[in-house]
């Protein structure tokens, strides 16, 4: 447990006066009120401005969905209206008084864990209850703290420790003892970031059950626009900071309760998904930096990895003649097979993987956790053994790793003491030993300005972002000038402008190298915005690929364009349905 929720256990017993409901003629006035609220951070010269003049009220009983990106504030936001950290100036009031400190009349959620590893999934959340209902018999304690474990579905692991619990499980308990203090107002700063698809959406189904069942006033904090317009009735934007401030409300008039498959067909939640995404890549491009790669030119010389290493040919773009080779893929017969944990027997987690490819196409594979996507990546790429069938890269089975084959993963390996040049250049000075010093220069910087790093190429990795050390592994894999690209789950930690703005570096240099591309994502948008096809794998195990989606959309794309395309939410509806109907058999 976290020093601040320990600190709101040890204030709870003295805050029980402070629960008490608005009188009657107040049932207008808003439940929360920021008015022009600042924070900062530092003194002097490094004082930073972090949230500027913040003005909202929030009525009792309303979901607010408030959608922000890494650095915006966000956890500042509801630091302050947990009464863990103060304003600066303005005024935070709750029934209108001001806030100065936690109480279990405001229940935090926050998006790691902060469970106490030697005491059960009960123990964890009657730790909470115990502290705040001491008036209470044993009995009513144990009842109000078995009604909540069960209400988020744990009632089975009651007994367990969080070290026997998924990342869902573990995020469940956390709301379970939340819930538990019987709060005012729930806030929730991005519970659900961490998990896959399928959990993250059964959870928003349980939170939305308990907001309807218990008429909380709940404050979600989400980098996912999706998320935010299923679940609540309004959904307010941070713009970036420094100086953070909120944009315009967005009203989500979407009758309740509201059904995934339908919205797909619903024209209102078209037009806000359009309008939010549209807003938060409109101010996010304000951030972007200028693209100076068109003054960078590639030199005529190819990878060592090549065929036609030695001729004269521009590294850029592959032959004409080459694209649309049928069959430069092939993945025959794929399995693969794991020894269970006992060792007595063994299960097969891929089973019978069959797909060709042609040269310069882009595939997506798409699927639940589980269903072993990443396990097709990482045999592609030559880093797990093929059990059973075999794979065939222009026409040379794959045995083993190889620099023809370019990999990011969800969390690149950097070494944290290089710079982003340096990290580059070790992989071009293995595949252009032929080429001049400043020819594999070039290479590198030509890359690493591509993906929007020309003015950080120096800068060593440890001291570089998530979503900017992410970008060095992209222009890494991209500088390999590799016959395949493999992506696995890319962007998956990163927040949602990051994604995007990833997203469109990547379709960018794809555009000019047309490499032969595979990414993983459990990210249906993502999945039809890069591919030419979708690849949609069955629950493991014994997952195999049950329908393959052609995405006749044209290129170059763009996530604007994408959203006024007349096909764009078919071919959405037939990746969300064919998930669902692996949800319902799992």
């Amino acid at each position: 447990m976290s020093a601040a929720q320990a600190k709101i256990i040890e204030l709870s017993m003295h805050k029980q006066s402070a629960m008490s409901s608005a009188p009657a003629n107040d049932a207008y006035k808003p439940l929360v009120e920021l008015k022009n609220v600042c924070k900062s951070y530092g003194e002097g010269k490094d004082k930073t401005s972090i949230l500027r003049d913040i003005n909202l009220d929030i009525r009792e009983g309303e979901f607010i969905a408030i959608v922000g990106f890494s650095g915006s504030g966000k956890t500042t936001l509801v630091s302050m209206i947990a009464g863990l950290i103060h304003v600066d100036s303005g005024e935070l009031l709750k029934q209108g008084q001001p806030i100065t400190e936690p109480g279990p009349d405001r229940g935090v959620v926050f998006q790691n864990y902060s469970l106490m590893p030697w005491l059960t999934v009960y123990q964890n959340v009657a730790l909470a209850v115990d502290a705040i209902f001491k008036d209470w018999t044993p009995e009513q304690r144990r009842a109000h703290t078995e009604k909540y474990v069960k209400m988020v579905n744990l009632g089975r692991a009651m007994d367990k420790k969080p070290g026997e619990l998924s990342g869902g499980m573990r995020q469940r308990v956390n709301v379970a003892r939340a819930l538990a203090a019987n709060p005012d107002i729930l806030l929730l700063d991005e519970p659900l970031s961490a998990l896959d698809a399928l959990t993250r959406g059964n959870l928003q189904d349980e939170i939305l059950q308990i907001w309807e069942q218990d008429k909380k006033t709940v404050i979600l904090i989400t980098n996912d626009v999706d998320e935010a317009i299923y679940m609540a009735d309004r959904v307010i934007p941070l713009n970036p900071g420094p100086d953070a401030s909120f944009g315009p409300a967005f009203t989500i008039n979407l009758e309740r309760p509201r059904d995934r498959t339908a919205l797909n067909h619903n024209e209102e939640f078209k037009r806000l998904r359009a309008e939010i995404t549209r807003y938060l890549m409109n101010i996010g491009m304000e951030k972007a930096q200028a693209d100076t790669g068109d003054k960078l030119k590639l030199p005529d010389v190819r990878p060592n990895t090549s065929n036609d290493w030695k001729l004269d040919t521009s590294a850029l773009k592959p032959s004409a003649r080459d694209l649309g080779k049928a069959r430069y893929l092939e993945f025959a017969g794929l399995s693969k097979i794991y020894p269970t944990p006992d060792g007595n027997s063994t299960v097969k987690v891929v089973d019978g993987f069959d797909l060709k490819m042609k040269k310069g196409e882009f595939i997506s594979i798409i699927g639940h956790s589980g269903c072993g996507k990443s396990t097709v990546l990482s045999m592609t790429a030559g880093l797990n053994e093929i059990s059973e069938g075999g794979i065939v890269l222009d026409n040379r089975e794959i045995d083993g790793a190889g620099p023809d084959r370019g990999v990011v993963f969800q969390a690149p390996s950097l070494f944290p003491w290089l710079t982003a040049f340096e990290n580059v250049m070790l992989g071009v000075d293995k595949v252009y030993p032929h080429a001049s010093q400043d020819e594999r220069d070039d290479i590198v910087e030509y890359y690493l300005t591509r993906v929007g790093l020309a003015d950080a190429m120096f800068k060593k990795a440890a001291d570089m972002s998530n979503g900017m050390r992410q970008r060095v592994g992209i222009a890494r894999a991209f500088a390999l000038s590799p016959k395949l690209l493999l992506l696995d789950e890319p962007f998956g930690m990163l927040d949602s402008l990051t994604r995007w703005e990833l997203q469109e570096v990547l379709m960018e240099v794809w555009e000019r190298t047309h490499v032969t591309a595979i990414v993983v994502t459990h990210d249906v948008d993502e999945a039809i915005l890069l591919a030419d096809r979708v690849v949609m794998m069955t629950n493991g195990p014994h997952a195999k690929i049950g329908k393959i989606q052609e995405i006749d959309l044209p290129r170059p794309r763009t996530r604007k364009a994408l959203l006024e395309h007349p096909d764009y939410y078919k071919y959405r509806e037939s990746l969300l349905s064919f998930l669902s109907e692996c949800d319902h058999t799992h």
